[in-house]
C-alpha cells in the first residue's frame, strides 16, 4: 500500500512563499508520475502541477503558471510544491497525489494514490 504524507502547510501572507513536501512510502516511487492538486472551500478538488517519474516533464494549471514550480527527489521518494507570490485564491487544502504510469497528468483520474491533504492560507 502506498502512503503520501504532505507537509508544509499553514497561514502565509499575500505575496509570501511557501514549500510543499510529499514523503512517499515504497520503494517504486521513481516509476511513477506525481501530482499536486487542491480544493477550495465549497469549489472541487483542482489540479495544479504534475511531474514526471524522472522529474523531465511537468504541467501546471494556468493560474498558478510561473508562480509555483513543482519538482522531485527520487533518492528521498519525495515530491515539492514551491509556491511563490502567493494569493488569497490560493488558499485550499492541497493533496499529493501518485499518477497510474510515469507521465506528468493533469486529469484526476490519471492518479490514484492521494495523501491526506495539507492546509494552505493565504491572507491579504
Amino acid at each position: 500500500q502506498v502512503q503520501l504524507v504532505e507537509s508544509g502547510g499553514g497561514l502565509v501572507q499575500a505575496g509570501g512563499s511557501r514549500r510543499l513536501s510529499c514523503a512517499a512510502s515504497g520503494r517504486t516511487f521513481n516509476s511513477y508520475g506525481m501530482g499536486w492538486f487542491r480544493q477550495a472551500p465549497g469549489k472541487e478538488r483542482e489540479f495544479v502541477a504534475g511531474i514526471s517519474r524522472t522529474g523531465g516533464s511537468t504541467n501546471y494549471a494556468d493560474s498558478v503558471k510561473g508562480r509555483f514550480t513543482i519538482s522531485r527527489d527520487n533518492a528521498k521518494n519525495t515530491v515539492y510544491l514551491q509556491m511563490n507570490s502567493l494569493k488569497p485564491e490560493d488558499t485550499a487544502v492541497y493533496y499529493c497525489t501518485r499518477g497510474v504510469g510515469g507521465g506528468a497528468y493533469q486529469r484526476g483520474n490519471d492518479y490514484n494514490y492521494w495523501g491526506q491533504g495539507t492546509q494552505v492560507t493565504v491572507s491579504s
